[in-house]
């Protein structure tokens, strides 16, 4: 089989639709879990943002065990592919619990929140991280890997959009202003439709490259690879400390309009706006890696993410314009990161296979998950401790010291950490050159 293949539309299409039904998950967790908690669910924001970290940091350990099995895993289907149709089912009924509001005690339901959010979670990494490692096998070119992935996070962000946009609606109409029984049938309806989009992608794609028959590994072999893996390890800092910038925006913006604009309704085009400009922006990837080396590009990047970041904090609040513009151009600045990124795990899955003559490529992208999801957690547990040591009080009017800390989130803390990310990159040293050498190299081995 021919590992440089290049692939049809028709599996590019299909491998990246996945992604918008990842997104019916993820983007509903980003945005509106913390405030269905806090508002909807009924606990305080610093027993939901410390349940929702030392969450995290639990799923987070799981992803390198989750990756080790992928690795391993044998059947007629191929390695990554099976878990596409295994796990969409228990993934649903755990969504659908984490968005039920029982009727117990406050303590009572921290303790559902736990089991349910972790339940959710745990699936949704059996799930994603073999469609991850997928991105790495279905083609050893490493421009084919650019578009796979670009043409990926287009339906991400698509995903993202309709997920910003319509959840509200549906929590209102299938609610019948129920805001609990509308949370938790807005869930299922997402549920349904990612199922049915994992099914897609399993039935119209291929697995091709594959380790060596003589490998022989075990899963620390794996580990110890990574560690000693340096543009891996560089791109492990990098994906927690951009997840860090991300989330702290993507969480803090319903408060900001709720609490700081005080139009709570801006938000069903805020981050539709930002998800729409990320995709345009995610399709430019193939076109810009042709001309700038990934690393160059991705240092461009963040150096522009941080300074939009950092623009947010003077806009008055009645300038609604001027923080959709913001949102847009940050978007369309963001959305190569994505593409550009889990292109470049892949390579280092290359180079590790290289180095070593060991190829382990779901335990690569696991780590990669690990690191992501520690991001989300430091996060979360950021926005926490401001809110609780700002006093916020859920659907009442904040102080002057709360709305501050509101604004912050959104600008020159996430600033912050954008240029924390230029700074990583200087580890990263993998180039075209040299990405080239090893495929050659590799393909020779396996002649």
């Amino acid at each position: 089989m021919t590992v440089n293949k290049q692939l049809s539309w028709r599996e590019k299409i299909s491998y990246g639709i996945a992604d918008m039904g990842f997104n019916f998950y993820w983007t509903n967790v980003a945005t509106f879990l913390l405030i269905f908690y806090t508002d909807v669910f009924g606990i305080s924001a610093a027993a939901a943002a410390s349940m929702m970290f030392t969450i995290k940091i639990i799923n987070a350990f799981t992803d390198p065990m989750i990756g080790a099995a992928a690795d391993r895993t044998r059947t007629r289907w191929g390695k990554f592919r099976p878990y596409l149709i295994w796990v969409p089912l228990p993934l649903a009924c755990a969504a659908f619990l984490t968005y039920t509001t029982p009727d117990l005690s406050e303590g009572g339901k921290i303790v559902w929140a736990y089991g349910t959010y972790l339940a959710m979670m745990v699936c949704y990494t059996c799930i994603n991280i073999p469609y991850n490692a997928l991105s790495g096998v279905l083609s050893a070119d490493s421009q084919e890997r650019s578009t796979v992935n670009g043409l990926r996070f287009i339906f991400a962000f698509a995903g993202g959009t309709l997920v910003t946009a319509a959840t509200p609606s549906l929590v209102h109409w299938l609610g019948g202003g129920n805001d609990k029984l509308g949370w938790q049938l807005t869930m299922l309806v997402w549920s349904v439709f990612a199922s049915l989009l994992f099914v897609l992608t399993f039935l119209n794609t291929r697995e091709r490259v594959t380790p060596s028959a003589e490998q022989q590994s075990n899963v620390w072999q794996d580990v110890r690879d990574l560690s000693q893996n340096r543009p891996w390890v560089a791109l492990f800092f990098l994906a927690l400390i951009i997840m860090i910038t991300i989330t702290l925006r993507t969480s803090s913006a319903a408060y900001y309009f709720k609490y700081v604009v005080e139009r709570p309704d801006l938000m069903a085009g805020f981050v539709p706006a930002y998800m729409m400009a990320a995709a345009a922006g995610a399709s430019l990837t193939p076109l810009m890696t042709r001309f700038i080396d990934k690393k160059k590009l991705m240092m461009i990047l963040m150096t522009i993410t941080a300074v939009l970041s950092s623009a947010f904090f003077f806009v008055p609040k009645d300038q609604i314009w001027l923080m959709f513009a913001l949102q847009i151009a940050m978007g369309l600045v963001l959305g190569p990161k994505s593409p550009l990124a889990f292109s470049m795990y892949a390579d280092t899955a290359d180079y590790n296979e290289w180095r070593t003559g060991r190829r382990a490529t779901a335990m690569t992208f696991a780590a990669a998950t690990f690191s992501q999801k520690l991001g989300t957690a430091v996060a979360v547990a950021v926005i926490g401790a401001i809110f609780t040591r700002l006093g916020y009080v859920a659907n009442a009017a904040q102080t002057e010291g709360s709305q501050a800390g509101i604004v912050w989130l959104m600008s020159f803390i996430p600033a912050f950490f954008a240029l924390l990310a230029v700074a990583v990159m200087f580890m990263y040293n993998l180039d075209n050159n040299k990405l080239l050498q090893i495929q050659k190299d590799l393909e020779a081995r396996k002649s």
